[in-house]
């Protein structure tokens, strides 16, 4: 990928955000209480600054793509914004770093960038199902436009750090792809399923159960894996 075909669909967006108004955040705002715990620990991961992210993208040599991933940590730190705004118009604070959130920083910076995407990635999936639980199911309006906000944001976040894959996987033989296809399902099930028992509570406030939630998204995973190492 080259001559600004990673940083279109960014700036493209950029722009459009810029000229669309915020949600109104004096609106009322009435969240149910699992609902709050869970935000406030989605609003921590969000808020990252992606430095380590930032300087591994430099280390490609692809301009264009470092300019990209700069401007997708400039989105996630929209994200958290949101969440701050959205738990402020629920009279409720924003919270400090959970143990989930220690342990995906830590497995994210474990190795290279090869590494750092598929656990991206793999959270990037964990929200497109989790964001639309709350949309669907949250009852309340203002958090259903910001979780569709955040979700048109993952809709396109999921595909970018697919393309990105299929070139970091692509001088690899195929039989190691398949063993690393495995491994990444096996670390995506494990990520699932403690989203699902730690966001309990929230995802049956809206209607959805915890198996319902970890079938949904592993078969969101596997979509988006197919696409990684059919192209590779």
């Amino acid at each position: 990928m080259s001559d600004g075909r990673w940083t279109a669909g960014f700036t493209d967006r950029s722009v459009l955000r810029a000229h669309r108004p915020d949600p109104d955040w004096t609106q009322e705002c009435h969240l149910d209480p699992a609902v709050v715990r869970s935000l406030q620990k989605f609003q921590v991961g969000e808020s990252g600054d992606g430095a380590n992210l930032i300087a591994r993208s430099s280390c490609t040599g692809d301009r264009d793509y470092a300019m990209a991933v700069r401007l997708f940590v400039v989105e996630e730190q929209n994200h958290a914004r949101m969440l701050a705004e959205l738990l402020g118009a629920a009279g409720a604070p924003i919270s400090g770093a959970h143990w989930t959130d220690r342990i995906f920083m830590w497995s994210r910076r474990l190795m290279g960038l090869r590494l750092e995407l598929m656990v991206l990635a793999i959270a990037e999936i964990v929200a497109l199902r989790y964001y639309r639980a709350l949309a669907d199911g949250g009852g309340d309006p203002l958090l259903s436009d910001v979780s569709e906000r955040i979700l048109d944001d993952e809709h396109h976040h999921v595909p970018f750090q697919c393309r990105r894959l299929v070139i970091e996987f692509g001088s690899i033989p195929k039989h190691s792809r398949r063993l690393v296809l495995h491994a990444w399902r096996l670390l995506a099930l494990g990520v699932i399923v403690t989203v699902a028992v730690d966001h309990g509570p929230a995802l049956r406030a809206c209607g959805v159960t915890r198996r319902a939630f970890v079938r949904d998204t592993l078969s969101l995973f596997d979509d988006a894996a197919a696409t990684v190492f059919q192209a590779a």
